[in-house]
């Protein structure tokens, strides 16, 4: 199955049509040494509305107007800090780089000191057939090729950043073809449909890419109410014992749609409800959200045993997203 078409006489046709229209297709690696879906994930992908609307390659809201690539993010700076490698999605001629910009949210830095370095730390690499690729927001000083310097795909080009027009890490991915860009999970796509035309990616990654709508970026528990910064800093997280004062359950999802129905619950040891809470249908789609319940310890220790957090999203009635985590309060332990 290719881009969404069961018929092989089909997507022959799209491949056909696709390489006299400009070539022959490019295949691509995965960008970033990361697991998608459980150390990163698509937070934004190519805008496929022509308009003024907005509209991704399977007709969901996961971008903006006009977004013209793949945004990789990591789930919190955090990882950012520690370091994600960023790296060639195919072979090619180091084109053009820039360091030095850096790593601050646009959100705290502002647009003007920004102006002109909207990618930020980056590498244009140049392949063969008229086909580019372009990395954003990489981490500064870690850019570690140079113009005109022959690449493999899968070489190390540097590390996922916060640098530019970002106000998260992410990885901004351009694929572009003589100029002009394409969306590597749908290229050649007709307008208006949906996962339709053909996959960019590589077969062996293809199978890993699964579109989801909604995910979970992070979740945890903590010993007290926690704010969205701290999730996004990787420092909401902490060890609940015994003896904490609450136990508190969080989490931040992505890719939410208007209607979606959120619901998260906080249990105990022999399945106790210790706090529940279930939002109103949302009135528009939301490209991330967070939310958190807990309990006050009612003085003493808390019970040993299992305190357990489930999120669930309801979407047109039914569930589309189910997450469970746990932590074993010890008895020994205080």
């Amino acid at each position: 199955m290719i881009g969404g078409y069961s018929s092989p006489m089909i997507a022959s046709l799209l491949v056909l049509a696709a390489s006299s229209a400009g070539g022959p297709t490019i295949q691509l690696s995965w960008p970033v040494d990361c697991a998608f879906g459980r150390t990163c994930f698509v937070q934004n992908y190519f805008d496929e509305d022509p308009g003024p609307g907005r509209r991704d390659y399977a007709c969901g809201s996961m971008t903006y107007d006009g977004h013209d690539g793949t945004d990789i993010r990591l789930p919190t700076l955090k990882e950012m800090r520690a370091g994600v490698e960023v790296r060639a999605a195919a072979a090619g001629t180091v084109r053009n780089v820039r360091d030095g910009v850096a790593d601050v949210s646009v959100a705290v830095g502002g647009k003007a000191a920004i102006q002109g370095k909207e990618c930020g730390n980056g590498v244009l690499i140049e392949h063969a057939g008229g086909w580019q690729t372009q990395y954003c927001h990489m981490r500064r000083g870690s850019v570690a090729v140079r113009p005109g310097q022959a690449v493999k795909a899968g070489e190390r080009l540097g590390l996922v950043g916060l640098s530019g027009d970002t106000e998260f890490p992410h990885l901004h991915l351009s694929v572009r073809l003589r100029g002009q860009e394409v969306d590597p999970f749908a290229y050649g796509a007709a307008p208006g449909a949906c996962r339709a035309g053909i996959s960019l990616w590589a077969p062996g990654v293809r199978s890993a890419l699964a579109y989801a709508s909604p995910a979970v970026l992070s979740a945890g528990f903590a010993d007290a109410p926690v704010m969205g910064e701290a999730i996004d800093a990787g420092e909401a997280g902490k060890p609940i014992s015994r003896n904490s004062p609450a136990i508190v359950a969080y989490v931040r999802a992505i890719g939410l749609e208007a209607g979606d129905v959120q619901e998260l619950r906080l249990t105990g040891p022999g399945g106790k409800t210790l706090a529940e809470r279930v939002l109103p249908p949302l009135d528009r789609a939301k490209a991330t959200y967070f939310m958190f319940i807990g309990s006050k310890a009612n003085g003493g220790a808390w019970p040993a045993g299992a305190y357990t957090a489930e999120y669930l999203v309801r979407r047109n009635g039914k569930v589309a997203l189910r997450r469970r985590w746990t932590s074993s309060l010890d008895a020994l332990r205080r």
